[in-house]
């Protein structure tokens, strides 16, 4: 990156972290889902960012990809364990973070074991390291708290207008010969459970990335896909579509788009016995010596 790019990187992720804050200050007994979704989503743009990816709000046993439908009736309840992931982007340049929110306090530690293998991950960033000796130090960390880590989730790299990219940034042991370099833009994201500590794909996608560009015969449909490629290859929302096209129209457009393989979708992941997952998130720059964590407030 040079130093423009390095600055927008900068800038994205401390948007990311203010709203991220600002998210979990909306995350009360009572609160619809949707309602902080949309207000999240708001504040990006009112603090000069784009929307990296939909903001999602996953509980207890959905670890990932839960996102509000316009219709969606969900409300947080004190029990919960609340997962908020948001992302904002400066000129395609990506801040990508996660907290967890329990309001009772029940699963404290479940939320100190994701959170502590972040922390401890941090620690362990510069050139030259393997990205498996990382996750080894977040199974390690998760595992003495006494839960498993999600060996089928992990952070990733992160590129211009892309949310993943390399390298695979493991939550478990593995024989990885990727090494971090300086200079790497990077998510480091933990996900603990009382579970088995494997996720699988369950319910109704509503987060979706374009993937191709293929000919559409349906009028209605190329109308819908030209908004769709108005955000430069990052995931989006039904929510986003129904808001501007209606249900029908969205409905029938994004069926038609699965069909022909333009887009794919990204279903919720749900821990696979039903344990209850938290997870934490940080967006990382390494450095000559260590790291520059840009989604953590200055």
């Amino acid at each position: 990156m040079d130093e423009q790019e390095l600055q927008d990187f900068k800038k994205a992720g401390q948007i990311a972290a203010q709203v991220r804050e600002y998210g979990k200050s909306l995350i009360v007994e009572g609160a619809k889902v949707v309602d902080i979704l949309d207000k999240i989503e708001e504040k990006i743009i009112q603090l000069g960012g784009g929307i990296a990816f939909p903001a999602q709000i996953s509980i207890n046993q959905i670890a990932a990809h839960y996102c509000s439908t316009e219709n969606d009736e969900t409300i947080i309840k004190k029990q919960d364990v609340v997962k908020l992931d948001v992302g904002a982007h400066v000129n395609g340049f990506i801040g990508d973070t996660a907290l967890t929110v329990n309001l009772d306090g029940k699963y404290k530690d479940l939320l100190d074991a994701s959170e502590s293998a972040l922390n401890e991950a941090l620690k362990k960033i510069k050139p030259g390291v393997c990205v498996g000796e990382i996750g080894k130090i977040i199974q390690e960390t998760i595992s003495k708290k006494g839960f498993q880590p999600v060996k089928n989730l992990s952070g990733h790299g992160l590129g211009k207008f892309q949310i993943h990219t390399s390298p695979t940034m493991p939550n478990i042991e593995l024989k990885l010969s990727s090494k971090l370099k300086e200079g790497m833009t990077v998510a480091i994201e933990p996900f603990a459970t009382n579970g088995q500590g494997k996720i699988q794909e369950g319910g109704m996608a509503t987060v979706f990335s374009q993937i191709n560009e293929k000919p559409i015969r349906s009028p209605m449909t190329r109308e819908v896909f030209q908004k769709i490629k108005s955000y430069n290859g990052l995931p989006f929302t039904t929510r986003w579509l129904t808001k501007e096209f209606g249900e029908g129209k969205t409905r029938f457009a994004l069926n038609e788009l699965l069909k022909v393989g333009n887009i794919y979708g990204h279903a919720p992941l749900v821990e696979v016995k039903k344990g209850i997952v938290s997870q934490h998130e940080h967006s990382l720059i390494v450095t000559k010596d260590g790291c520059i964590i840009t989604t953590k407030l200055n």
